[in-house]
């Protein structure tokens, strides 16, 4: 409620606050740490938050020291902790004099990650772990979706004023030199343009080059990829979208209508097949699968705080039924994109490779839809990879499968 009360540049100040904060806390929680005599009292942790974004302000904005101190010194009356004023003001006066430095093995506090979540890269990308969590700690672009039936990306462009560049390869995107609000992009709500990052608008484009006009996206919400499915499709083409999210169902048709699109949308669990299809096969299926996000942590701090090394097992389990539902819904030689916002291996290339050692009329391709994302793309053994901040894009995932047209049994092959 009180949020409600300030002005969009206050709220855009908060927000900026709680995401720094959530994305350096366990260097912060290690500077509050070594400025205090003893632990704070479980009764008393808000002040253990407060000061983490007093700290946030001294180390990393430009907010004078003096109104970062004092500001955070009278949010301590305001939380009816005036006791703690000395307290905080003597903590962050102190780490303005002598900030502690992260030892080399003081992997949590250097990196900013938890220590699993650290460990987990290393094993899967010990090449690249150091650069993916250097991604994860910086601040995102505000990318944009051309849509083509309404404009061209040189067009819009020019309605930017130039304040924007286009990426090779993907060809709808458009990176702002700056974040704008959404409502103030020209033709925003005409449905000219769209937000999306351009690794999520590989997919579209993929999994259309393969043709067929029935086509299906499981777990679909909040709805970008089906939506630059339909500004790509050729005429005819029909999209049916899966979402078990009613309310994320709803954002789905409002991002329809936005751009004047009609398709099906049915709320329903995507595992339980009864309950959602009709015994017609798709010619193409985009399978967004529910993940750990791992890949877009940049936009999504919170991730590294409420992920747990438990939920990887069970989701990459969750994916394996998500995938054997969609084959069974697939035509003869239609094609499944399996895609995922996540760098874990768990989660993308092994379930992946299981999936195939399961169904024996599955085939991976490996051949990209254009040359110019090549350099974006890690290349795994049934996928790619692209990596956080690669290009300036989130973490994604992408396996492509296609289907053959009998199975190795059928007496017709």
């Amino acid at each position: 409620s009180a949020g409600e009360r300030l002005d969009p540049s206050e709220r855009s100040l908060m927000r900026a606050l709680a995401y720094g904060t959530l994305r350096y806390h366990w260097r912060l929680s290690k500077t509050i740490d070594a400025h205090l005599n003893r632990p704070l009292r479980q009764r008393d942790r808000i002040l253990h938050s407060l000061l983490a974004i007093g700290l946030y302000q001294l180390s990393d904005t430009r907010v004078s020291p003096h109104a970062a101190v004092t500001l955070t010194v009278e949010a301590a009356r305001l939380l009816k902790r005036p006791q703690a004023a000395g307290l905080v003001n003597a903590v962050l006066r102190n780490a303005q004099r002598t900030p502690p430095v992260p030892g080399e093995d003081d992997l949590e506090a250097r990196w900013n990650h938890p220590r699993w979540m650290i460990g987990r890269l290393q094993s899967d990308w010990p090449d690249d772990w150091q650069s993916i969590l250097e991604a994860n700690n910086r601040q995102a672009p505000m990318w944009l979706r051309v849509n083509p039936r309404r404009t061209t990306v040189p067009e819009y462009l020019d309605r930017l004023d130039g304040k924007a560049e286009s990426m090779p390869g993907i060809v709808q995107a458009l990176k702002l030199c700056e974040p704008r609000a959404v409502p103030s992009l020209p033709g925003f709500a005409d449905g000219d343009v769209s937000v999306q990052d351009a690794a999520a608008q590989i997919a579209a484009p993929w999994l259309l080059e393969a043709g067929g006009q029935a086509l299906l996206d499981l777990c679909s919400a909040p709805g970008g990829k089906a939506a630059q499915l339909l500004e790509l499709a050729r005429p005819g083409t029909t999209l049916t979208a899966v979402e078990v999210d009613a309310t994320r169902s709803k954002r789905i048709e409002e991002t329809f209508h936005r751009l004047g699109f009609s398709a099906t949308v049915k709320v329903a669990d995507a595992t339980d097949i009864d309950a959602w299809w009709d015994g017609q096969s798709f010619d193409s299926i985009l399978l967004d699968a529910p993940c750990s996000a791992s890949g877009v942590i940049r936009r999504h701090p919170d991730i590294k705080h409420l992920r747990r090394p438990s939920d990887i097992a069970a989701l990459s389990q969750l994916q394996a039924r998500l995938l054997d539902v969609a084959w069974r819904v697939l035509a003869p030689g239609g094609r499944l994109l399996y895609a995922t916002c996540s760098v874990f291996r768990d989660e993308n290339d092994r379930t992946v490779g299981e999936f195939l050692r399961r169904q024996d009329d599955a085939l991976s391709n490996l051949v990209l839809p254009n040359n110019n994302i090549q350099a974006l793309m890690k290349p795994c053994e049934h996928g790619f990879q692209v990596l956080p901040g690669s290009g300036d894009l989130d973490g994604f995932y992408f396996s492509c499968l296609d289907r053959k047209t009998s199975r190795p049994d059928d007496p017709g092959t």
